[in-house]
């Protein structure tokens, strides 16, 4: 059945597959333990059980998180060999180290204190667990540095030099903090932001919808609320300074995301449209005059390069077209969401019930915003591999289209089964925790009120 599809196309799906199932975990766990980590803190300071509480309802879906996370990374990680050599052998002077890096200062620091976080909460000290929970968090933030550092480096290469056909490192700040790596780190630690706060808020929606009205509940809820309305303003900036950057250095990309086929001062900004690569145009085009001058250049009348300018050497515009709308999209309902979300709260107390549904619908929003914008990232990039140095046909593997096809036919199934049971059981420890919740009375009962200390009110 795959005989006579390219194997490098089957490849590429086949990576594209193992990041996107990888990449929904860790997004969760970077921030997900900061939260943890905030709820352990208030806990300390007040003196109110519900918030540790929430911490115990919390560190098991981290838990679990974790755990998919690390099996889903072993076997990306494989692939380099399998379907890959190439990038190896180019640049594995700078991937090995790198990824060796992660490794170490990272992965080691979480799993030696993540049993301490998820056991030790009555077989050592308040303190250390607290201090426990502060390196697991730290960890996962260095992961992400250094997995990013290297991700970035693939998109704007520095600090090396070719020898032979292979990278050799100059300098290693230049090749950690390359051009576009401080952009790319703090918009994929707000995307992680993002993803944990409607995750937070979605399932403590759904256990209020439930009857579920403790004190413990509405702290998640809040928490959740409150961090993606705070966030998704910074991440508006973020991403325009990111796509500010990504025109210095990957002009093609940006042509590609905004759906500009020909080199022009005083771009529109296309709403929506049909990309159409036989016609270099898109149907039924709907664009704001000048728009996409004004804030990619800050100048009206600013010239942007369409596909023409960069001949075969530039990305399929389609999927980027697409999946830069989709991630924009459901930035600003987050946005809508977020803020008034937000205000309803602070004015009533608790969601109305349309609003606790609308963010149970929304639970896993994040999700689709950060595989639309990592599409947009790595599909980006193409031809390339690594930008101006390595093409992705170049780093391909001789494996046949049938071994590939058979492989990626189970990866798919695996991880659909995955997902479908990752959410499953995120939502029945949700219904679980609000069987067995011991925080008490639900909030603005008279004993709620009258029972909890006054640090706790």
């Amino acid at each position: 059945m795959f005989a006579s599809v390219d194997p490098v196309i089957l490849a590429r799906i086949q990576f594209a597959a193992n990041i996107t199932f990888h990449i929904l975990f860790p997004t969760i766990s970077i921030s997900l333990a900061w939260v943890l980590l905030f709820f352990k803190l208030r806990y300390n300071k007040t003196g109110d059980e519900s918030w540790m509480d929430a911490y115990r309802v919390w560190v098991k879906i981290f838990a679990l998180t974790f755990a998919l996370g690390v099996v889903s990374g072993i076997t990306m990680s494989f692939q380099f060999g399998t379907n890959w050599p190439g990038y190896m052998e180019t640049v594995g002077n700078i991937a090995g180290p790198l990824l060796a890096y992660e490794v170490l200062t990272a992965f080691f620091l979480e799993a030696t204190f993540l049993g301490i976080m998820l056991f030790g909460m009555r077989r050592v000290g308040n303190r250390m667990h607290t201090i426990a929970t502060l390196l697991v968090a730290g960890g996962t933030t260095l992961s992400a540095f250094w997995i990013l550092a290297l991700n970035s480096w693939m998109q704007t290469p520095a600090g090396f030099e070719m020898i032979d056909g292979r990278a050799h490192v100059i300098s290693w700040l230049e090749v950690i903090f390359n051009p576009s790596f401080p952009y790319r780190l703090v918009h994929m630690l707000l995307a992680s932001g993002l993803t944990v706060a409607f995750l937070l808020a979605g399932i403590s929606a759904y256990r209020w919808l439930r009857g579920d009205r403790t004190r413990e509940v509405m702290h998640s809820l809040r928490t959740g609320v409150t961090l993606a309305a705070l966030l998704i303003p910074l991440q508006i900036v973020a991403g325009d300074l990111h796509g500010l950057n990504t025109l210095h250095h990957q002009p093609a990309k940006i042509a590609a995301m905004e759906g500009i086929w020909k080199t022009e001062k005083g771009a529109p900004a296309v709403l929506f449209g049909l990309p159409n690569a036989a016609t270099q145009s898109n149907d039924f085009e709907i664009a704001i005059p000048k728009l996409a001058s004004i804030y990619l250049t800050h100048k009206a009348d600013g010239e942007i390069k369409g596909i023409d300018a960069f001949g075969d050497r530039h990305p399929p515009v389609a999927p980027l077209f697409f999946a830069f709308r989709i991630m924009v999209g459901v930035g600003l309902l987050m946005l809508a969401v977020s803020w008034l979300g937000t205000w309803q709260i602070r004015r009533q107390g608790a969601p109305s019930p349309w609003l606790a549904r609308v963010l149970v619908a929304m639970t896993f929003s994040g999700w689709i915003a950060l595989v639309a914008g990592w599409y947009v990232t790595e599909i980006g990039r193409q031809p390339y591999l690594v930008y101006g140095v390595l093409t992705t046909a170049q780093a391909a593997s001789k494996v046949p289209a049938a071994m590939i096809g058979s492989t990626l036919a189970m990866y798919l199934s695996l991880y659909l089964a995955l997902i479908v049971a990752y959410i499953s059981v995120v939502f029945h420890l949700a219904r679980k925790a609000g069987k067995t919740d011991a925080s008490g009375p639900a909030v603005g009962t008279p004993q709620a009120i009258i029972g909890q200390p006054r640090s706790a009110q």
